[in-house]
Parts: structure tokens; C-alpha cells; sequence
């Protein structure tokens, strides 16, 4: 039976998840497992189902109630449902919900490095990507053109945030990842050190003099290669490009420079991967 819950007081404490906290209260960083992430749209809801987190609470339109949320809703027993009309839900929440669905989920511990790259021979890291619609598009290329693993540096927006998850597909829950280290002063080292320990080689994706061309033959021999991208605008920081083993340019025509981070993401996937 579906626990039901009509919107009727929008001060309600059971809302303010939805409606009031900001995502930095959600993740509560002090304490992630005490944290909570809202899942939008019932593909990303199932995928988050599917990799064992639990839900706490649904907010849907009353037209998905049995409609497109109906499968998701029925795999969580009776966890309540608050429900209101589209107008009610938006004056709520401040924006259109995606597939008239969000979903209010306990967050996990996150594993070591060393956990998600022990069997890895092909990983993306993030640095400083601060726009969680790139972190989000990044996981998507990342889980469909096969990158093992996503490292975030501590800088980057954290992938379980509502518009990354939701740009992702929801593959930020089928894609495993960590941060690597918790304070900037951990990146580049020593978490470069970490990598190489693991038996990584590292490539950076940069235009510079020394840059080799995405297709060189050397990359696509190393038997584990860390493909590691930079922020949107600065690209990555001069002592990281230093660091790395290789630097990496994808070929440019007509006087275009660069490729957003989420574009360059998944040419660079596409040609590295773990085919």
C-alpha cells in the first residue's frame, strides 16, 4: 500500500530536505553516512535503488503516483510519499521537478582510493571540476566509453549533488568513485604519489609545447593510465601538469582552442578506455 502524504503545510520539517536545505546541509561532511542526496527523475532513483542506497522519503506529482513513478515507488514499501499537484510541487521546491519525481536517500562512507582502484586499469580524475552539471556529464561519458573508476580532487562538487546525479543518468551510482584526499593541500601530492604507488601511469590532459597527441602510441600500451582533467576555464594547475607522466592534447581545427571539460571528458575516454 502506498503511503500517501497530500502537501497541505509547506513549513512542514518533513519538506525541508526537499525545500529548504541546501545541498552542502545535505551532505553533512562531518559526519557522510549522517548525510542525505536527492535523487531526481525515476531512472536515477532506480539506479540508486539498484546500488543499495536507501530511500528515506519520495516527493512526486500526483499524476506519476501510479503513472512512471509507480514501479520505483512500489520496490520501497512504506516510506511516505508527499504528493501535490505540478503548481504546488514547483511553488515548493523552486524549480520543475524532471519526470515530476525526487527521492530523499541516506548517503554511504566512501571507499579508500586503494578500494576502487585495486582492479582498475583505466581511471579518470577530476580536478577542480566545480560545475556539477560537468561533474555529471563527466560520469556519464566515464560509465559509457569505460573508465573503471572516478577520482574527484577535494576541490571538485560532489557527484551525489541533485543536478550532477540527474545529468549523470544516474551513473554516478553505477560508476565507482572516491575523493582523493579530503583538503586541497592533498592534490597534486600526495595524491599523484598515491597513484603511482598503485602502479599508475598519469596523463594530463593540457595544450602545452611538450603535449603528445591523444592517439600516441605509447598511451594506448600502459597497462594502467590515469587520465586526469581540469577545471572548466583554468584547465589543470601548472604543478599537476608537471607531475603527471604524460601531458595530452586532443587535435583542434578551425583556431578552436579547447573543448569544455565534458566534451574533452569523452573524446578522451573514448580513445584511453579499457577497450
Amino acid at each position: 500500500m502506498v503511503n500517501l502524504v497530500e502537501i497541505r503545510d509547506f513549513s512542514s520539517p518533513e519538506l525541508d530536505v526537499y525545500a529548504r536545505l541546501t545541498e552542502a546541509q545535505l551532505l553533512n561532511k562531518d559526519k557522510l553516512s549522517e548525510g542525505l542526496f536527492i535523487a531526481e527523475s525515476p531512472k536515477v532513483i532506480e539506479r540508486a535503488l539498484n546500488a543499495g542506497y536507501e530511500p528515506v522519503s519520495f516527493m512526486a506529482e500526483e499524476c506519476h503516483i501510479h503513472g512512471e513513478a509507480a514501479d520505483v515507488i512500489a520496490r520501497c514499501g512504506d516510506i511516505p510519499v508527499y504528493t501535490a499537484p505540478f503548481e504546488v510541487l514547483t511553488q515548493l521546491t523552486g524549480y520543475k521537478l524532471t519526470r515530476g519525481m525526487l527521492c530523499a536517500m541516506r548517503r554511504r562512507d566512501l571507499p579508500t582510493v586503494e578500494e576502487i582502484c585495486s582492479n582498475a586499469r583505466r581511471i579518470a580524475v577530476l580536478e577542480s571540476v566545480m560545475n556539477p552539471t560537468n561533474v555529471g556529464a563527466v560520469f556519464r561519458s566515464a560509465a559509457a566509453l569505460n573508465m573503471d573508476a572516478v577520482l574527484l580532487t577535494p576541490g571538485c562538487s560532489n557527484p551525489l549533488y541533485r543536478r550532477a546525479a540527474r545529468v549523470s543518468m544516474g551513473t554516478v551510482f553505477q560508476v565507482p568513485w572516491t575523493f582523493i584526499g579530503s583538503e586541497p593541500a592533498e592534490w597534486p601530492d600526495p595524491g599523484m604519489s598515491r597513484l603511482r604507488a598503485l602502479g599508475f601511469k598519469t596523463a594530463a590532459m593540457a595544450l602545452s609545447d611538450d603535449s603528445v597527441s591523444i592517439d600516441d602510441p605509447a598511451l594506448m600500451v600502459e597497462d594502467k593510465l590515469a587520465i586526469i582533467l581540469g577545471t572548466e576555464g583554468d584547465g589543470l594547475s601548472v604543478s599537476t601538469i608537471a607531475d603527471c607522466d604524460y601531458t595530452v592534447k586532443i587535435p583542434m581545427s578551425h583556431g578552436v582552442d579547447s573543448l569544455n571539460v565534458a566534451a574533452a571528458s569523452a573524446v578522451a575516454f573514448w580513445q584511453l578506455g579499457n577497450k
